[in-house]
């Protein structure tokens, strides 16, 4: 196995026990990015010289028996999340490029703990996109399948986690941003409780997470990045699971007899789900009965007019950043975009005001199961990864939105949701499974995902020749 394959976790142990520098780990990673960049298109703002002088400072730290939580582990950071001194231009060349004066809260801690942060990652126009279409960056595709899309809006982090650019890759999240693209890529994505990972510029829904190929690395992230910083009044303190050493404990803990697991395999609207799909999710179920849980199929928990409302309402938000744009710059935006914000203009105060209403009656949707069960599993999305070059699997700016139903209840609702992969298409495709649990029980979550993903019998080789 190449160096830039090791898990976070086995990087730490061998740095620990001196037979692995951090500086060798990196280089490993910097010709796998060489190597299949050219076809994935997944980095933004390499920063080769930056990351090796890190690395060798890491390396001395290791020495000096100083090191930190993940001292010397290779990171990528998606470009929407601040890094001091890099343009933040959110996937569209509408945007001015000015550098960031200081790191976002995210990227701030994963540094002081000794992540050495190589690269940024691509997102699509505005992170309004499941896919990786951008003005400003390529096209990013899924190293399963070139054909296809990585997902989104962390596109680049999910292909660079598959392909091997180091263990740990960072995204965020306001609809399913971080667990589709995971889903598709058939990676652990994990939307923490809104509010465990500071966000910088808080806004409803929106959240921050790591992409990796294990549960315990997912943890061990979340641990690094867990805490209160006052540039965000919605983060709040770690809480008390939260120490690294717990959270490299916590994935792989079997279920407690009697979890009571609420099976969700009909979102009730948006896209026909796949019966391959429901079967390799079914099979996750089935694991997780086996371990002594308690499954009982649930009706869907929103509905149109909740999902049609949330639309109306970005909608008439994303419209409003846009008008604010310079002609010239306004006519760099993705038409795709521009045809979905085209309509806003029509929608009354009303509209709008009912649109924002949806998101609470999404948590209050979403809270109600949670007073009956442990756990919400269902599928992620209703397709798999659909072509690369689609803005939307609809193809269709009026109904940009079908395929999230799974995934957007608990932006709105605030619950952590995991990702994991439950199988294959016969296509060749990753299927994923998403398991939601009540609020700061993310370790819970991705010890689920850690037991299920060592109880299932599916897994290929990643995918870094291509």
């Amino acid at each position: 196995m190449s160096l830039a394959d090791l898990t976070a976790t086995e990087l730490l142990a061998l740095y620990r026990e001196r037979s692995l520098s951090p500086v060798e780990v990196l280089e490993d990673v910097l010709t796998r990015v060489d190597h299949l960049e050219p076809h994935l298109c997944a980095t933004y703002a390499l920063d080769p010289d930056g990351a090796r002088t890190a690395a060798r400072e890491s390396e001395a730290r290791w020495r000096d028996n100083t090191a930190g939580p993940l001292d010397g582990v290779p990171v990528t950071v998606k470009e929407n999340i601040a890094t001091r001194g890099t343009p933040v231009p959110q996937g569209t060349a509408a945007t001015e490029l000015v550098p960031a004066t200081e790191d976002a809260p995210a990227a701030a801690r994963l540094r002081a703990a000794g992540a050495v942060i190589f690269s940024k990652t691509t997102m699509p126009e505005y992170g309004m996109l499941s896919s990786g279409v951008s003005t400003f960056h390529p096209l990013t595709r899924n190293p399963w399948d070139t054909s296809r899309t990585a997902g989104g809006s962390s596109a680049g982090a999910a292909a660079a986690a598959v392909a091997g650019y180091g263990p740990i890759h960072i995204g965020t999240d306001i609809g399913g941003s971080i667990r589709l693209p995971a889903g598709w890529c058939g990676l652990v994505g994990l939307k923490p409780t809104h509010g465990r990972i500071a966000v910088g510029n808080p806004y409803p829904g929106r959240a921050i997470g790591p992409l990796t190929r294990t549960a315990a690395d997912a943890a061990l992230a979340l641990s690094v990045m867990s805490g209160y910083d006052p540039r965000d009044h919605t983060s709040y303190p770690p809480p008390p699971d939260n120490a690294p050493e717990n959270a490299a404990r916590s994935p792989e803990s079997a279920p407690r007899p009697g979890l009571r697991v609420a099976l969700l395999l009909d979102a009730g609207l948006g896209l026909p789900i796949d019966p391959e799909i429901t079967a390799a999710v079914v099979a996750v179920a089935a694991v997780l009965e086996k371990a002594g849980a308690i499954i009982e199929p649930i009706e869907p928990i929103i509905t149109r007019e909740m999902l049609d409302g949330l639309d109306r309402f970005w909608r008439i938000r994303s419209a409003t950043d846009i008008d604010a744009l310079p002609e010239e710059r306004r006519a760099k935006v993705l038409p795709q975009i521009r045809d979905w914000v085209s309509t806003a203009g029509e929608l009354t105060g009303s509209d709008v005001f009912h649109g924002y209403s949806q998101m609470g009656a999404m948590a209050a949707a979403v809270t109600a199961v949670f007073r009956s069960y442990d756990v919400i599993l269902s599928p992620v999305a209703p397709i798999t990864a659909f072509p690369a070059e689609l803005a939307y699997p609809t193809d269709d700016p009026a109904k940009p939105f079908e395929h999230i139903a799974f995934t957007v209840p608990y932006n709105m609702s605030a619950h952590p949701a995991t990702t994991l992969n439950a199988g294959w298409s016969t296509t060749g495709l990753p299927i994923g499974a998403q398991i939601a649990v009540p609020h700061h029980q993310d370790m819970t979550a991705l010890a689920l995902a850690g037991y299920i993903d060592s109880a299932l019998s599916h897994h290929r080789p990643w995918p870094t020749q291509l």
